[in-house]
Order: structure tokens, then sequence, then C-alpha cells
């Protein structure tokens, strides 16, 4: 099909982006267009304008400061996947960056717009809500924060206001934790049916504290406490894993995702299944 009609802005600043997108309701903002292009050719978003922020230069790049890692809202999930210093501080985002759609998604995919879009099949948010990110945002009525906790609300929603753009994600420093993203791809799309994050902080063999998010089968990315309460202070043999992986299956409930390729009675058992390699792998 082809998109509706609608006017095209080319922002020069991030004033500009918020002004033109706050004057128009119907508007949106236009990033790597990977998620917005095939939704415009379904019809499934039929916005009045387009404001292209991808030649915003503060939107863009990474640095560190202190123990906090910055990624700018244009940043692309390539460059992300590639960057030397995302895998030192937020090792389980470069890699779910990496398996993001295939090599052109990612070469011109942004992380911002991939978390103001909320696909609960997306890699990026999952690791995010693991982490304990920030949101960075600018609208008209100026900046403010949110945590990815308060940010995702359920299958394609944000607290994302209308003229408001994010700006940047600030995520703690996993520097020297083992972490780990996998999931349980479509063979087609690529999209993830489950996708799991384990942040584990660990004292010799035990340990320390753990931080798990689930994505792919549940309307937006979770934390599960109660399958990080059964990490924390244990060695992670295979009964602790066992018990773990009981408890994730148990907290998601019935409130999931599901189809005729994988309906959410698989996707329940695969998270478990999932929480379990993602240990193994960040344990090595």
């Amino acid at each position: 099909m082809r998109p509706p009609k609608f006017d095209y802005v080319r922002a020069e600043s991030l004033g500009q982006a918020v002004e033109q997108l706050a004057s128009d309701p119907e508007s949106k903002a236009l990033a790597g267009g990977h998620s917005l292009i095939p939704a415009l050719n379904l019809r499934l978003a039929q916005p009045s304008r387009l404001v292209d922020i991808g030649r915003i230069p503060e939107l863009r790049g990474i640095r560190v400061e202190g123990d906090r890692l910055l990624i700018g809202a244009m940043t692309t999930h390539a460059e992300i996947a590639r960057s030397a210093e995302v895998r030192k501080h937020a090792q389980a985002l470069a890699q779910a960056a990496a398996v993001v759609g295939d090599p052109q998604v990612r070469s011109w995919g942004t992380l911002g717009g991939n978390l103001a879009h909320a696909d609960p099949a997306s890699d990026p948010p999952t690791v995010v809500q693991a982490q304990g990110g920030r949101l960075h945002l600018h609208g008209p009525g100026g900046k403010r924060q949110l945590a990815a906790l308060d940010f995702f609300l359920g299958l394609f929603e944000t607290d994302l206001q209308t003229g408001e753009l994010i700006t940047e994600l600030e995520l703690p420093s996993t520097a020297g934790k083992r972490s780990a993203y996998l999931k349980l791809a479509h063979p087609a799309s690529r999209y993830a049916l489950v996708g799991l994050c384990v942040i584990l902080e660990m004292d010799g063999v035990n340990c320390r504290s753990a931080r798990v998010a689930v994505g792919g089968a549940t309307p937006e990315p979770r934390r599960v406490p109660g399958a990080e309460s059964v990490l924390a202070g244990s060695q992670l043999g295979e009964t602790v894993l066992e018990a773990a992986a009981q408890r994730l299956t148990e907290e998601v409930g019935d409130d999931l995702i599901g189809d005729h390729f994988a309906p959410a009675d698989y996707r329940r058992a695969m998270c478990g299944v999932y929480l379990k390699r993602a240990v193994r792998q960040a344990l090595g």
C-alpha cells in the first residue's frame, strides 16, 4: 500500500523539532524510519506531518560521564553494537543492538526511535529495563527525565507526551558485572518471541545481586524481581537456575502475547528456558 499524504519538515535544531511537533498533535518525528515507514504503508499511522530529526547533531553520540553511559537518541544500532564504550559499560545493550533486524535496519534504525516505538518484540527496551535506564526527554514544557520503569506503559505505549522527544538514554555502568541478552527470534522477521536480559554482580562463585528483564512475550519489557531474588545470594548451579526459571514463568502470569506461530503458553515456557541460557552465557 501507499502511505497517506503528509507534510514534511526537516528540523535543523532540537528546539525547532519540538516546536514543529507541538504545533500539530497529529505530527510524528521521523528518525531512522524503519518502524514508522512500514506503519505508514499499512495505514497504521496517518500523521499530518513528519518532522525529520535526522540531522540534529546534539542527538547523536556516545559518551561516559563517571559511572554513567549516555547515548544520543539518533545513535544507530550499528554504532552501539560496535562501540567499545558500550561493550564495556553496557555489554548486554551491545549484544541486543547487534541482533536488531538485519544490517540495513541496524545501519539506519536509531535507539531513540526504537524506544519511542515501544514494540514489545524489539530488543533494546528489555536491556534498558534490566539495566535501570533513564530516558532524557525534551518537550514544549522543557526537559525531564523518566525511569524506564515508568516510561514503558504497555503495547506500543509510552509516557512520551505530545511534542516531546527522547534526546538521550542514560545507563548506569555495568562494568565489572556479568551480563547477557538472548532472544528466541522469529525465523522470518527476527523479532523477539522472547527476549531475556540478565545482569549479575558476582562475588567469586556467589551471585551478590541480579537484575532480570523479559520482553517479546509481554506487552512491555518487565523486571522480574522474584526470579532476581532466587538468583541473588546463590552459586547459580542448575538447581538454582531451575528454581529461578520456574519463578519467572509464574511472575509473567497470563498477560502474555501469543499468536498462531508462538502461543502464549509456549512463550511462557521459553521465558524460563532463556533465563537459564542467559545466565550461563553471562557466566561464560
